[in-house]
């Protein structure tokens, strides 16, 4: 399996025509960029969200164009500490204009196969996958370029039925 960069996956977002979607499946997220930020959130201190300025200055331009970025957040109640500083900091998110839900790990349907053995997923325009590895102490390992159509197709339905299963982050109170 070849992974690609987190780099080297954001530059997909120059590439995508109308939606990006992402699955998000961990209650906790090794990013090291977050550690400071997410630290001093956790010792009741102001937090400088300066370290999201790269993100939030793409998606302004990529929603500015017209173009969706989205994403679901199944979560487990009650949340861990991390998933608490995510619903904080969400707000800043949806300014620069990502939509983001909100699915409680309960309520997914009993029935549901996560496709991808569960991994958290972006899928570009319902044609691209880029699947999220990562280690033991839950660090990015890359992502996995997929772009087979029965699995995209599995992932574009899951994708529409978690989208309208989840709550809009506004309407979701942890």
């Amino acid at each position: 399996m070849k992974l690609i960069s987190s780099a080297e996956r954001n530059q997909l977002f120059e590439r995508f025509a109308q939606d990006a979607f992402h699955l998000e499946l961990r209650d906790d997220y090794s990013v090291p960029d977050e550690d400071g930020p997410y630290a001093s959130w956790l010792r009741g201190e102001a937090v400088d969200n300066s370290y999201m300025e790269p993100w939030l200055r793409m998606v302004r331009r990529v929603t500015g164009e017209g173009k969706a970025v989205r994403r679901v957040r199944v979560v487990t109640e009650p949340h861990t500490p991390y998933i608490q500083w995510e619903h904080a900091t969400t707000p800043t998110n949806e300014e620069a204009g990502e939509a983001v839900r909100w699915l409680p790990r309960h309520d997914l349907p009993r029935h549901l196969s996560l496709p991808v053995d569960g991994n958290d997923w972006w899928l570009f325009d319902g044609r691209l996958l880029a699947v999220g590895h990562f280690d033991k102490h839950g660090r990015v390992l890359g992502s996995e370029l997929i772009d087979a159509p029965d699995l995209v197709s599995e992932c574009a339905r899951v994708r529409d039925l978690l989208w309208d299963l989840a709550t809009p982050h506004s309407e979701y109170k942890p």
